[in-house]
């Protein structure tokens, strides 16, 4: 028959077209059948099977996923901070993972148990434990780990375990999990095995096994040299004294690669705009701010560590300094040398040798703008606590042309500028210092004190009450918001402020005794008295208080106690006769008037001329009718007639100096004329009552508050970056103590 032709038609069914066919094209035309590519003629697909979720595996399934959620979130409310909700989703997890393998043990063999799953649960749980310091539990959850052996590296756990014994202070068993730990992880792994041989270091300087510390940081520093581990090599050697160690382990330190670029890489070469676009969007990115930090790391480290071998790896610490900042000059550190210079300027401070520290810190006059500010900002401090104001004036000057921006400059200029009363000029300093730096305390401080001296007292009260903001605990600055709340007549606002004043420093006598005038004023005696008797507690020489506290048992009828309160007072004034007159006249009230006269009768010996102690001495002889009445009768009158003398004495030398001055002519008797002005005060000064120190007015039992800063209360504080205490590591500018005296 042969090959039939294409599209031939034999048998009733014809040849396809080999050629369309993939395109679905047929001869539909000889078959009389539709054109369906797509098969839609056949309808439409049938429906999915529903899925069976009460199969064991898909039960299995569904919790495995569960406990996976469960550990995930544990984690996530960890890392928010929220430990309490960590630990109990850690626990639950926990729970859910021990069904699991209960039923897969069930319906599988147990090589189908999920290890990875009940190795992260049970780390996770752990790590919550350790958080939330339940580290007894923390250790058990190791435990099980550390011992299965089914878990390959559980072992590396030990090191947790060790830090969680480290922070229990159980410095033996730390340093045996450490090493443990260490026997576990492969010499691959060469930064953990670092960091661990750091921990052992640690661990021996705590149990004060130097020498086996400085094993382990000289291994670190020969093999993987880092900053903590060469700091901590020359605490070790400063600790056993070794001189020449501490040397070459400060050599060591500097010699640490930082691994960083240096700020040259942020400097364009040449202006074109897109280096510049690109240097412009990299110069303060999370890089470089890391970058940042780990300079400001470096030189902490080695600013630490210079203060504090340069007194013992020489004779003196000036010659220790010396060595120190030569060889840090020879290293990448080079701007750190003027910082130790100043650092040493400091050190003469605190050795009260102002001499010293005046001459190192002038050798800064002719440095660099940036070095020289610091210098001439330290000596107007200096200057300033001297009170040789127009020196601290020339070196705050000096301080600000070198660098203006400098807001520790700028304060202490404020600062001289105050001292001379110029208030406005120095509330102009204090407010660029501020734009220059708004977090600088001291400026915005001093502007307070300014606006109060200028009696802008709203103003002054806001900008303590920013300060307050800033500073939650400074007792002046609570100190400062009650004073300007006691002049806007606001006791209750006061007593409010002063209240959270003694909560910071509850033995300040100055602020309970405070406390106690405001509440005499507001009419409380009860509670002032409380607040009185606790600040007679604390500082039991203040005269005002004792004078209160003495007052309130006359008034409340108890003389007995008032006596052992103005007894105090003669003692801490002895040349003040009013105490012990107090004193006889508390006698004389409660009845024992033998006591009372004894005592008027010392006061006569040792004033004889008090016109009081001879008038109630007449009276007491009189009414016990004793012999000695006449005598001092006699006595009372030749006072008292001595006293007219002296009164018509100072009132002629009053009158004549009058006519002398009306006349312009000169007169020779002005001193006696002073003197006698002197005598006629003191007179007057005393009561000329009957019955003196009988009761008190309010007046007299007011008791004037000290302010609890001392004497220079209202003197601007001296701007400081940064402290001269031993836990800071960089003095560039000087602070003036912001603690109550």
């Amino acid at each position: 028959m042969g090959r039939p032709m294409t599209g031939a038609i034999q048998d009733g069914v014809a040849r396809p077209l080999t050629a369309v066919h993939a395109a679905g094209y047929t001869k539909a035309a000889l078959r009389g059948s539709v054109f369906d590519p797509l098969g839609q003629a056949r309808g439409p697909a049938p429906p999915l099977e529903m899925k069976n979720e009460d199969t064991p595996e898909e039960k299995i399934r569904q919790l495995e996923k569960k406990v996976n959620e469960l550990v995930e979130e544990s984690c996530i409310a960890n890392s928010c901070g929220d430990l309490k909700l960590a630990l109990e989703k850690a626990k639950d997890a926990g729970r859910k993972e021990r069904v699991l393998v209960r039923q897969r043990e069930q319906i599988a063999s147990p090589e189908n148990i999920n290890l990875d799953l009940t190795y992260s649960v049970l780390f996770n749980l752990a790590s919550q434990y350790s958080a939330n310091e339940m580290y007894a539990e923390a250790l058990n959850t190791y435990q099980v780990i550390v011992k299965n052996k089914m878990f390959s590296n559980g072992g590396r756990l030990k090191v947790n375990m060790a830090n969680i014994y480290l922070k229990q202070r159980n410095y033996s068993k730390a340093i045996k999990f450490y090493r443990m730990a260490l026997d576990q992880i492969p010499s691959v792994h060469k930064e953990m095995r670092i960091k661990i041989m750091q921990n052992i270091g640690v661990a021996f300087i705590k149990t004060g096994q130097y020498t086996d510390g400085i094993s382990s940081f000289e291994h670190i520093m020969s093999t993987s040299p880092n900053l903590k581990a060469g700091f901590n090599l020359i605490l070790c050697y400063f600790a056993i004294g070794d001189r020449e160690q501490m040397k070459k382990a400060f050599q060591k330190l500097i010699t640490v690669p930082l691994e960083i670029d240096y700020d040259d890489k942020y400097i364009s070469p040449n202006d074109d705009p897109h280096t510049n676009l690109l240097i412009e969007a990299i110069k303060n990115d999370q890089l470089r701010q890391m970058e940042r930090e780990r300079k400001g790391m470096a030189e902490k480290y080695i600013m630490t560590a210079a203060k504090l071998i340069a007194p013992a790896i020489e004779t003196s610490f000036a010659i220790g300094y010396d060595w120190c900042v030569e060889v840090v000059k020879a290293s990448h550190y080079v701007e750190l040398a003027n910082d130790l210079e100043i650092n040493k300027a400091i050190t003469y401070l605190r050795q009260k040798d102002f001499y010293q520290a005046v001459e190192t810190l002038k050798m800064f006059e002719k440095k660099d703008s940036r070095v020289k500010s610091a210098a001439a900002t330290n000596l107007s401090f200096l200057y300033y606590l001297e009170n040789e104001f127009a020196q601290a004036t020339n070196y705050a000057d000096l301080a600000v042309i070198s660098d203006r921006y400098n807001p520790s400059a700028l304060t202490n200029k404020g600062n001289t500028v105050f001292a001379n009363g110029d208030y406005e000029k120095a509330a102009e300093f204090y407010k660029e210092a501020l734009r220059n730096d708004s977090s600088c305390t001291e400026a915005l401080y001093n502007i307070g004190l300014t606006y109060k001296k200028l009696n802008r007292i709203d103003e002054a009260l806001d900008c303590f009450l920013k300060l307050q903001a800033i500073l939650r605990n400074s007792a002046q600055v609570l100190y400062q918001i009650a004073s300007l709340y006691e002049i806007m007549e606001d006791p209750n606002q006061a007593i409010e402020w002063l209240m959270q004043l003694i909560s910071v420093v509850p033995t300040d006598s100055h602020a309970l005794s405070k406390l106690g005038e405001l509440y005499d004023n507001e009419g409380d005696k009860s509670q002032a008295f409380q607040y009185y008797y606790e600040s007679y507690r604390y500082f039991p020489s203040n005269i005002e208080v004792i004078e209160w506290l003495g007052a309130y048992y006359i008034d409340t009828q108890f003389c007995e106690k008032a006596i052992q309160y103005f007894e105090r007072a003669a003692l801490i004034q002895p040349t003040q006769v009013k105490w012990q007159l107090m004193v006889a006249s508390c006698y004389r009230r409660s009845g024992n008037y033998q006591k009372a006269l004894d005592t008027y009768k010392e006061i006569h010996r040792k004033f004889p001329e008090n016109v009081e102690c001879l008038r109630f001495l007449v009276r007491l002889c009189t009414d016990m009718g004793l012999k000695e009445v006449q005598e001092y009768v006699t006595k009372l009158k030749r006072v008292e007639k001595l006293k007219e003398i002296r009164e018509q004495r100072v009132k002629s030398g009053r009158d004549g100096s009058a006519r002398s001055r009306r006349e312009g002519s000169g007169s020779g008797d002005s001193g006696g004329s002073a003197k006698g002005e002197r005598l006629s005060a003191k007179l007057r000064a005393l009561p000329g009552t009957n019955e003196p120190y009988e009761s008190s007015s309010n007046k007299e039992i007011d008791a004037s508050y000290v302010d609890p800063l001392g004497p220079q209360t209202e003197r601007p504080k001296t701007a400081a970056r940064k402290r001269m205490d031993e836990d800071e590591f960089a003095d560039e500018e000087l602070g003036e103590d912001l603690l109550p005296e």
